[in-house]
């Protein structure tokens, strides 16, 4: 560029002398004044729609709040119904009518001397409108007090029953507690083990089962009466003889009493295998 056009020339076009001018850089820089003029043109023109938008929005509400009033409710007429009348209040209560007493007590033998004038009975006609008590009381003398009917041939006292005595020396079949073997059944399982055989008969025939042996154990606990009621035959004899070898029993309890009565006991007879 030549001296003479320098002073007259635009900032621009020194800067991008001897450059390419069709690049875009330099149409930005010489257009940049003018966008700037138009972008905050628009956006003044924005924020003025804006504002003008919602001043109209707020009065519109503002008048439609105005306008929208919800009428007033209107309920509708009850019918009327019929009134229940109240219940009656209850009665007055009536004041306690106090029944005349006399004081009772049963009858001692002392001498007069030593009676005390409060201590003495009552006559018998007073007693007939009067209520036995234990204490003196002055009230209403009783006039429907009727005395049971007395049956001929009776004194008027009812007697308690006498209740049935039981025969304390029969062999009760049922009992409070049963009779048991000395020990309870760890005992009794001890002395099967120790005593009880196997028949020869038996094992060569693999035979085993259960003996239900019935016995007598009395008031001391002696077994008596020993019958084997079901069971394999051949251990029959020998669960007999097992409960006569087993000495005493613990006898059996009724009503607080040790009493004599059945026994059914079972013996297992179970063979063991081997493996």
């Amino acid at each position: 560029m030549e001296s003479s056009t320098i002073l007259t020339a635009d900032i621009l076009d020194i800067i991008f002398e001897g450059r390419n001018k069709e690049y875009g850089a330099y149409d930005l820089r010489r257009t940049y004044g003018r966008r700037l003029t138009v972008s905050i043109t628009v956006m003044l023109s924005v924020i003025l729609l804006l504002g003008i938008g919602y001043a109209f929005a707020g009065e519109k509400k503002q008048k439609l709040t105005e306008v929208i009033i919800p009428p007033d409710v209107v309920l509708d007429k009850i019918p009327d119904r019929p009134v229940e009348p109240l219940p009656p209040p209850p009665p007055p209560k009536q004041p306690e009518v106090k029944v005349e007493m006399a004081k009772f007590t049963p009858p001692k033998i002392v001498n007069d001397e030593d009676v005390k004038e409060e201590e003495k009975p009552p006559e018998v006609e007073k007693l007939e409108d009067t209520r036995i008590a234990t204490y003196n009381q002055e009230g209403v003398k009783e006039t429907d007090i009727i005395a049971p009917p007395i049956e001929p041939g009776t004194t008027g006292v009812i007697e308690q029953p006498k209740k049935d005595e039981e025969d304390w020396n029969k062999v009760f079949t049922k009992v409070e507690m049963e009779s048991e073997y000395p020990g309870g059944m760890p005992a009794w399982q001890r002395f099967l083990k120790k005593n009880l055989q196997f028949s020869q008969e038996g094992l060569d025939n693999e035979v085993q089962g259960t003996v239900v042996v019935q016995f007598i154990v009395d008031k001391d606990g002696n077994v008596s009466d020993v019958e084997a009621l079901s069971g394999p035959q051949e251990y029959r004899a020998e669960a007999v003889r097992v409960i006569k070898k087993s000495g005493k029993w613990t006898p059996a309890i009724q009503n607080g009493r040790s009493v004599k009565s059945f026994k059914k006991q079972p013996i297992v007879f179970r063979l063991e295998t081997e493996g």
